[in-house]
């Protein structure tokens, strides 16, 4: 009974990577560059996800502009305007 609850923790705690996790732990050098490369995917994913919504967003902004939506449509040129600049400037 005892024994089968050990082999199910040890199983369980495998399954977790807990030795993994404590190798890395004990290794600051690598602790280091796996939080440094997380660090730089997650800020690229997010550059990538803001480029791609900052599009949709100013394509759909675009799109509401031809349908001349009488109380918006110039308030909406205007900011398609100013984003068009910046880009231009820069």
């Amino acid at each position: 009974m005892l024994g089968n609850k050990i082999d199910e923790l040890s199983l369980d705690m495998e399954k977790l990577g807990i030795a993994e996790y404590v190798m890395m732990i004990k290794n600051p050098r690598r602790l280091f560059w796996v939080n440094f490369w997380q660090g730089v995917a997650r800020g690229f994913g997010m550059a990538i996800g803001f480029t791609v919504l900052a599009a949709l967003v100013i394509y759909i902004l675009q799109r509401l502009v031809v349908l001349n939506t009488p109380l918006i449509g110039s308030f909406i040129a205007e900011i398609v305007n100013i984003v068009q600049n910046q880009l231009y400037v820069k």
